[in-house]
């Protein structure tokens, strides 16, 4: 087993359950995923950050963050994994609202003025943390080349991230995931 293949199983019996749930973007699902389940794993980490790592690197980022909580292991993740491999990427987190005191920052974290970067999260579903993510880093004067989720929903957040310009990758899909998921059980 390949490490995608281990990491689609690891999402499949650690993080997707299906039942009636209610999602951040207020749609109603037959399916979640607790994608923190994972990331928050030694081993689920190790392969969140290598997988990650792959898919941002051909974008030669000078920076890669996103909006808490969703992407915080997953920047701290591929910060590592980039380290190791010698190409150093720092990282940053996007606070859902400034702070209100020291220095009052949206992004806290290794910015460096006008860098290219990559925004990440766990799971994409309107791609709408994404885009806040986006939004924070344009009016700090980044640029964003790609966003990658650990996992797509496929329910339109990469057409979203599309729309605005920017290269969408997704690790894996909710599709590969459910497939595991019933093969485990059956």
């Amino acid at each position: 087993m390949n490490d995608h293949q281990a990491l689609v199983r690891l999402l499949a019996s650690r993080a997707y359950r299906e039942g009636e749930f209610t999602l951040s973007s207020g749609r109603k699902s037959s399916f979640y995923l607790d994608a923190k389940q994972v990331t928050y794993d030694p081993e689920g980490i190790r392969l969140v950050g290598a997988a990650v790592y792959s898919l941002i690197a051909p974008f030669r980022v000078q920076a890669v963050g996103g909006l808490t909580m969703g992407a915080d292991a997953i920047v701290a993740s591929v910060v590592f994994v980039s380290g190791e491999r010698g190409t150093p990427i720092p990282g940053f987190i996007v606070r859902k609202e400034a702070k209100q005191h020291g220095l009052q920052k949206t992004i806290e974290g290794i910015f460096p003025p006008g860098a290219r970067c990559a925004i990440v999260e766990d799971t994409m579903t309107t791609g709408g943390s994404a885009l806040r993510a986006v939004q924070a880093v344009r009016e700090a004067g980044g640029e964003v080349a790609v966003v990658v989720a650990l996992v797509d929903r496929q329910e339109g957040g990469a057409a979203a991230i599309e729309q605005e310009g920017i290269e969408f990758r997704a690790v894996t899909t909710v599709a590969q995931i459910r497939e595991a998921f019933h093969e485990r059980k059956g």
